[in-house]
């Protein structure tokens, strides 16, 4: 299982983040949910709340989702468009 993944936070025509990860944390319509590196392909909508990305140095950086989203996962990388 890959250790790392490719990250891309999108808002409109604003890239907020791009970059390798170690995980993100992010509120999904049915819950919470975590992406690791080799994560299954999905997509998913996701609610009002807070994106939680861990950097592969540990370092933790929060952005806000305040009117819900979508995220992809697929191919060892997650695109978070919101």
């Amino acid at each position: 299982m890959a250790k790392y993944f490719h990250l891309t936070i999108a808002h409109v025509a604003d890239n907020l983040f791009d970059g390798e990860v170690s995980s993100v944390s992010l509120p999904g319509t049915e819950g919470v949910f975590e992406v690791l590196g080799g994560h299954a392909a999905f997509v998913s909508e996701l609610r009002e709340g807070e994106a939680r990305v861990t950097s592969p140095d540990g370092a933790v950086h929060r952005f806000p989702i305040a009117e819900g989203g979508i995220a992809e996962v697929s191919g060892n990388q997650a695109t978070i468009l919101l």
